[in-house]
């Protein structure tokens, strides 16, 4: 591993610090008190239950990681540290959100206004919880800086972004990602999130011949995240086509259906990542459950998953709403550095 004090790593890293300090610098002591932590790394991150929200018929889960939270349920349900965007006042939101920026990629970026979008558009519905823009919650933990291990965590309903940096290095994982409604207008435009990941999976799939697609396709259902939120440590068997047996077109199509997810972090953080999982291609699994064709521009009702020697990614297609097409979850997890915890090691 190449020194992490020096480098274009580092100059990204004191980049985000300088951005995470100067959000900071607008917070009162009492705004400080609440969005800034103690950084707790751990072995391993656990479940927290929670009911008496928006159902109490249902629990739901958390992932917990030292005072980080977060979960595919609204953070009424399922509380997050940290501050509210719905808090803070215009200069602070847009120092909030230039972190962001300097923190992704410019379709990272893109990604989390999309999915953010879709939840104001539910919000605007009317809804039980909290949802919209204004509870979307940041949290810093550890100090930011090139020298120490901190991390940034973003989310809300339908998103948590947890990315740890140490010196030159960075790593976003676990990642979670979601969207209902699945296509909503703003501005006049028609908007219709997380499109990519699923317009280039079908396109993979329909590469197949009958061989590669016999091996891709489970035999059962499949409904639910797998790792979803408090299965940090679970390890399954891969399933699926693998990459080895992919031609080598089909292998790049893998691979940037892959980045959708790996890409979200900044392009200098990003890019060992990257490097990493394209050795590992032909270790690596594309399964899929369920309809292999849709509606034009639309997604599908189909989950896929994708699972290579440190990856870990599933699109779910979900119930609630009641049409399959319009409400997804997706995880992505890294299960040898989540929360960074290699870059100590």
């Amino acid at each position: 591993m190449a020194n992490p004090a020096h480098g274009a790593g580092a100059a990204q890293t004191q980049a985000i610090a300088a951005a995470a300090t100067a959000f900071l610098s607008t917070l009162s002591d009492e705004q400080r008190a609440a969005v800034q932590f103690a950084f707790e790394p751990q072995p391993k991150a656990t479940a927290a239950h929670f009911r008496g929200g928006m159902r109490s018929d249902v629990d739901m889960v958390g992932e917990q990681y030292g005072r980080a939270m977060w979960s595919n349920f609204p953070v009424s349900d399922v509380p997050r540290p940290g501050l509210r965007l719905g808090s803070l006042d215009d200069a602070q939101r847009e120092a909030a959100m230039a972190l962001l920026r300097v923190l992704l990629s410019d379709r990272g970026y893109r990604k989390v206004l999309d999915i953010m979008g879709s939840d104001q558009a539910l919000a605007d519905t009317g809804t039980p919880y909290a949802s919209g823009r204004a509870a979307y919650t940041l949290a810093i933990f550890g100090t930011p800086s090139v020298t120490d291990f901190w991390m940034v965590q973003f989310g809300g309903h339908h998103l948590a972004l947890n990315v740890t940096m140490l010196g030159g290095h960075a790593v976003l994982a676990p990642v979670l990602t979601g969207c209902l409604p699945a296509i909503y207008e703003e501005d006049g435009k028609r908007v219709r999130a997380l499109a990519a990941e699923n317009d280039k999976a079908f396109a993979l799939l329909d590469t197949f011949d009958s061989k590669q697609r016999g091996w891709a396709v489970i035999g059962h259902p499949v409904s639910e995240l797998v790792l979803g939120p408090g299965r940090d440590g679970v390890t399954m068997l891969p399933v699926g086509v693998k990459g080895s047996t992919l031609a080598p077109r089909q292998r790049e199509m893998l691979f940037d259906l892959i980045h959708e997810w790996a890409g979200l972090l900044n392009d200098v953080h990003a890019a060992p990542r990257l490097s990493e999982i394209r050795d590992g291609l032909d270790e690596t699994f594309f399964a899929w459950s369920g309809p292999t064709t849709r509606k034009p521009d639309r997604n599908g009702a189909s989950y896929f998953r994708i699972q290579g020697p440190r990856l870990f990614i599933e699109f779910s297609p979900q119930e609630p709403g009641g049409d399959l097409t319009m409400h997804v979850h997706t995880i992505y997890r890294d299960p040898g550095n989540a929360y960074g915890r290699a870059l100590t090691t």
